[in-house]
């Protein structure tokens, strides 16, 4: 069965994005609640539909099958998800300010949907279901394009939706699913200028790269995750155990896991020895301070401290205090999460006000930077960069501000 132009489908989901700007919060939220029932009740068929996907994966990557794998307990997880998202605050129609200008115009700043949201992204059905839940949500349209790995499991999470859609009687187009997957189609959905008002990609670095280079239409990059865990001279050391422990294996494959370990000299003797063994299973690879407190361990390159593992592997440095610390991460990190274990105030707050990050955490897990944990439902990406949005993106991000002016026939 063919699908329609990707033209078509831009052309469809731009009508629908109108009539859902203008649709009350109980339909939105009766769609949602809806789908959700529907993820649940559908969970063999979509776990069916993932293991289709599964098998044609292969033997890939740990971190890629990770996050292509749907179980039943992640199938729930979305649909909490959506039901999180739906018990939210609407944004659309929020007044942001309003003010009184000397000649009698009354001004204020009023929350509107951005219109069309386009996310192109790798195998994350989760994703799926959490940004056509967000975009409804937020009143506006949504062009899913998901890569090939994840056709079927893409497919019927998409269904749940437009089903719901249908249901409440909204127009099914407000969620749209290109099932072209080719690449030149992958170029011109980066480019559909009048059609998709904001680009939001995730997945790796080459996804990235491609839309830097080919992206015409405007764009929030959902970055990279080179996360450091910082544990300072006066860290609490169990606790810094736990929280590195967990940031690094919880859930390796994710953008929120720590890549890096940063330890104080003071403490470097004590801590990483008790470090390596909690961290069994993972691999160590250590500047030449590490190397000699840690022997047998591999030797760090600047090339490990850039990168972003994904995986079961640590890079570790000593540094001679915080303000090293501080550089290490200014030039490795990616601007995603950054956390420090200290008892110290002046440590956590001059950590805070210098990390150039999206997310600065004291004494918590980089784990925690995640929509979900930040009280949004959901979220449609972390961004890293600096305007429009930065951090987890939720609701509000997927608005803007409309000016409106209210006059008594003042002319200038």
């Amino acid at each position: 069965m063919s699908t329609p132009p990707l033209d078509e489908l831009a052309r469809r989901a731009r009508e629908a994005g109108r009539v859902l700007a203008r649709t009350p919060t109980a339909a939105k939220d009766e769609v949602l609640l809806l789908a959700a029932s529907l993820l649940e009740d559908r969970v063999g068929e979509l776990l069916s539909a993932n293991g289709r996907d599964l098998d044609r994966a292969g033997d890939a990557g740990g971190a890629q099958l990770d996050r292509l794998r749907l179980t039943e307990a992640r199938v729930v997880s979305m649909a909490g998800g959506l039901r999180q998202v739906a018990a939210q605050p609407d944004p659309v129609g929020q007044v942001v300010e309003g003010w009184v200008r000397p000649n009698g115009l009354r001004i204020h700043r009023v929350r509107v949907p951005l219109g069309v949201i386009g996310i192109i992204y790798e195998n994350r059905p989760n994703v799926t279901s959490d940004a056509a839940g967000l975009c409804l949500k937020a009143g506006n349209a949504i062009m899913l394009r998901g890569s090939s790995g994840a056709i079927d499991s893409n497919r019927a999470v998409v269904a749940c939706v437009r089903d719901a859609l249908a249901k409440v009687g909204l127009p099914v187009d407000a969620v749209v699913l290109v099932e072209d997957t080719s690449h030149a189609t992958a170029v011109k959905f980066m480019q559909l200028e009048g059609a998709i008002d904001c680009l939001i990609p995730r997945g790796g670095p080459a996804l990235l790269d491609s839309v830097r280079r080919h992206a015409t239409v405007p764009t929030v990059i959902d970055g990279d995750g080179n996360c450091h865990v910082y544990v300072d001279a006066a860290a609490d050391l169990d606790m810094a155990l736990a929280i590195v422990v967990n940031a690094k294996t919880q859930r390796p494959g994710v953008c929120n896991a720590a890549e890096s370990l940063l330890v104080h000299r003071s403490v470097a003797a004590d801590f990483l020895p008790r470090a390596q063994l909690a961290l069994e299973g993972v691999e160590l690879l250590g500047d030449p301070a590490t190397c000699a407190l840690l022997p047998g361990i591999g030797a760090a390159t600047a090339e490990d401290f850039a990168t972003e593992f994904l995986d079961l592997k640590l890079s570790v440095a000593v540094v001679g205090d915080i303000g090293e610390a501080i550089d290490h991460i200014a030039r490795y990190g990616s601007g995603h999460s950054e956390a420090i274990v200290t008892a110290d105030l002046a440590a956590a707050e001059r950590f805070a006000a210098e990390v150039d990050a999206a997310a600065v955490l004291v004494n918590a897990s980089t784990r925690f930077v995640d929509g979900g944990e930040f009280g949004f439902g959901a979220e449609i990406g972390i961004s890293t960069q600096k305007l429009h949005a930065r951090g987890p993106m939720g609701l509000r991000e997927l608005t803007c501000v409309k000016q409106v002016i209210h006059g008594e026939g003042q002319v200038r």
